[in-house]
């Protein structure tokens, strides 16, 4: 492996990095409705636990309400059991075929222990980051060891890593900032 190929697999590992903590932030809900936060919800399936994106169309009729439409009538009660007894503390109500997931306003309480989440899921991901940084200079010091590379190549790609890596971790800061302040508007 060149020192090209590190540099680029450790960007796009840095980009999946970001990837996930924005879809880990998208499941904190703040006081607007988000049909991201019911994505990890499963239902029983005809026995299979299936995630609920799979057998209802996820939708939002407001912005503090989520729609759900089941696309067979006889998931209705078993979905709205499954939101019922989810961690989120919601309480979804049928009507008819569509059942409406009204998002109850946060408590002051409630979103600092939210905010504090999303600082600890961004301190997650900068560890991740700094994790790929550190693996990637081990590579280049491996190709440098084994004369596959010079050192003056060595020092420059270790350089254009610290730089993606800093990079990535300013785009952490900005995406953890927005999220609580979406959390802390009421």
């Amino acid at each position: 492996m060149s020192a090209v190929e590190i540099k680029s697999n450790t960007d796009q590992k840095m980009q999946k990095s970001l990837d996930a903590l924005k879809a880990n932030l998208a499941k904190i809900r703040s006081g607007r409705a988000n049909p991201g936060i019911l994505e990890h919800i499963h239902v029983d399936y005809y026995g299979n636990p299936t995630p609920l994106s799979q057998v209802a169309n996820l939708g939002l009729a407001d912005a503090r309400t989520i729609n759900v439409q089941p696309f067979e009538k006889s998931m209705v009660a078993i979905i709205e059991k499954a939101i019922r007894d989810s961690d989120l503390g919601l309480n979804p109500a049928s009507q008819g075929v569509v059942i409406r997931v009204p998002m109850p306003a946060l408590t002051e309480e409630r979103r600092r222990e939210l905010t504090k989440l999303v600082k600890s899921e961004g301190e997650e991901a900068k560890i991740a980051v700094r994790n790929l940084r550190r693996d990637a200079n081990e590579h280049l010091k491996r190709l440098t060891k084994d004369k596959l590379i010079s050192e003056d190549e060595e020092r420059r790609a270790t350089d254009e890593i610290q730089k993606m890596t800093d990079r990535t971790v300013v785009d952490i800061d900005k995406i953890v900032v927005e999220k609580e302040k979406e959390i802390m508007t009421v």
